[in-house]
């Protein structure tokens, strides 16, 4: 079971691991790469606000727009396979500068799109470069950090936390004067990272053990790992059919659609860090897990058959939920196995980003084949059918947890599977 932040125990779970180190009294590396952090995970719902804008400027239909989702997270779990293979090659530092690098290119190149299709493509590539990027930058920030690991760590989740919440904002401060103003806005805080991780982060030793394209894939060969990772892709169709599909219900101005989700990442970030440990002590993880799955499925039936202004509260309510599941989750798949944390969230992240590849692409098309209302009824469908599956494989994941027990630091983790 999980501990709080309180308790002093660093990401390894060691008391000695730099429990009393001030999270501000960091090496300029670590806050060099903590605020590059903050920009990419920004980069996730960046382009929320702005989406019947870009459907405007490009005259295109929601479902195409909805692909700048759909590419970027299916490059995403690709890269998933790739990236430790990357990284325990040439080592933590080039591999942030390689990611940072693409992100640069391919955000700028978004924001001179002609059309959808460059649009839809340059997104791709953004998201392979975002993969490289958040895929090491938490190993690079622990393994910079001055007197251990757990205030650098609580660093990198503040940074995960202010990303999420801050994406959708930027997007609509930007976008409110032109819907290329956040892509271009992006390339250059990136470019910024870039050049501060340039001049302030040294590389760090390589990894001792070499990981091959193919280890995750054999992980998900364990039975608790492969019901955990299938669970979370029903739970992540939810999750990215409010994320991506909810705009265009809301039909909001790119300023209030950014407020509302803004709301939304601040009720993500406050429940997976602060709120989910507490209900896990007291209920149990899979208790937590099911409930808050049900919760979401009521709450996204409830805000797809709602009025605009039950449907603005529904979306916001809705990070609670998701910040719960997210930390759960994440326990389950870096506890559940025998595997190496890094290789066991690579596969569990290869199979649940499809879901968020698919969730921006079919609830668009869902609802021009019958009405707005439909989409989310599937998506909460997902969600109960994930809430199930925890149900049914309740012994192999009870059983794989207690033989493989979840670390004590549940904020790292939750930044550890968001960031692989």
């Amino acid at each position: 079971m999980s501990g709080t932040k309180g308790s002093g125990h660093g990401g390894a779970g060691d008391p000695s691991d730099g429990g009393g180190t001030s999270v501000l009294r960091q090496p300029k590396a670590v806050w060099a790469t903590a605020g590059a952090s903050v920009v990419a995970f920004m980069g996730i719902g960046l382009v929320d606000p702005i989406l019947p804008s870009i459907a405007r400027g490009l005259h295109a239909t929601h479902s195409q727009v909805s692909l700048l989702f759909t590419s970027y997270f299916l490059i995403t779990a690709v890269a998933m396979l790739v990236t430790g293979f990357v990284s325990s090659r040439i080592g933590g530092r080039k591999t942030l500068l390689a990611g940072l690098a693409l992100v640069v290119v391919f955000a700028a190149l978004s924001g001179m799109s002609g059309s959808v299709g460059e649009l839809v493509g340059f997104r791709a590539g953004w998201g392979l470069g975002n993969a490289l990027f958040v895929s090491t930058s938490l190993a690079v920030i622990v393994g910079a950090a001055a007197g251990g690991s757990a205030a650098a760590i609580l660093l990198y989740e503040s940074a995960l936390g202010l990303g999420m919440a801050c994406g959708p904002l930027l997007g609509a401060i930007l976008g409110d004067m032109k819907w290329r103003y956040p892509f271009f806005g992006t390339a250059a805080l990136m470019a910024i990272g870039f050049l501060a991780i340039t001049a302030f982060l040294k590389e760090q030793p390589k990894p001792a053990a070499k990981t091959s394209l193919l280890d995750p894939l054999k992980a998900l060969g364990h039975g608790g790992l492969a019901s955990t990772a299938v669970a979370a892709f029903f739970y992540n169709y939810a999750f990215f059919t409010v994320l991506a599909f909810t705009p265009f219900v809301l039909n909001m101005s790119p300023y209030a659609s950014g407020g509302v989700f803004f709301a939304w990442g601040v009720l993500l970030a406050v429940f997976s860090v602060l709120v989910a440990p507490r209900l896990q002590r007291r209920f149990g993880s899979l208790k937590v897990l099911g409930g808050s799955l049900l919760l979401l499925a009521a709450d996204l039936i409830v805000l797809g058959y709602g009025d605009h202004t039950t449907a603005v509260v529904c979306t916001v309510l809705s990070g609670a939920f998701i910040g719960v599941n997210n930390t759960v989750f994440t326990e389950l798949a870096l506890g559940v196995s025998h595997a190496p944390r890094p290789v066991a969230s690579a596969g569990y992240n290869f199979v649940r980003w499809f879901a968020a590849a698919a969730a921006p692409f079919l609830a668009p098309k869902i609802e021009e084949w019958t009405d707005v209302h439909l989409p989310f009824v599937v998506a909460a469908a997902a969600a109960v059918t994930g809430a199930g599956l925890v149900a049914v494989r309740r012994r192999a994941l009870t059983t794989g947890a207690a033989a493989h027990p979840a670390p004590r630091h549940a904020g790292q983790d939750a930044v550890v599977v968001l960031a692989d």
